[in-house]
């Protein structure tokens, strides 16, 4: 009988700017780039869980998330672990700043993002998605 990995669920936003940039963040302790959010809560809608990590992490509020889809991906701080990741597309309500547990925060490219250290759920998922 195969070993299944761990599984955990978390929240994550695509957020671009009107430029198309994309924001992403690096946590406390870490090297790889992803899309702020985090782990649900137990019984958390993960609109409300992604609403909580966004003004935990970022300062601010989310305007607008819309929801584009569930993704698995292997988890990047959590070795052996998989993540099931609600995916939504987020407009910010004010100006991102880094706070919590986020050590960095770029907006960058789609061209710069490529030539960062990023989390697998970012470059095999979100940074296709935010292409189209």
């Amino acid at each position: 009988m195969p070993v299944t990995a761990p599984t955990l669920h978390i929240a994550a936003a695509l957020i671009q700017d009107d430029a198309g940039r994309l924001l992403l963040v690096r946590k406390q302790g870490t090297d790889a780039f992803m899309q702020a959010g985090g782990k649900l809560e137990p019984d958390e809608a993960p609109a409300t869980a992604l609403a909580r990590e966004i003004e935990e992490e970022l300062g601010c509020l989310p305007r607008l998330l819309e929801p584009l889809g569930e993704f698995e991906a292997p988890a990047a701080n959590e070795p052996g672990h998989q993540l099931v990741a609600h995916l939504f597309r987020a407009r910010l309500d004010g100006e991102p700043r880094a706070a919590a547990e986020i050590a960095e925060m770029r907006w960058v490219t789609l061209e710069e993002a490529d030539t960062m250290p990023l989390a697998p759920l970012t470059r095999d998922i979100i940074l296709p998605r935010a292409r189209h």
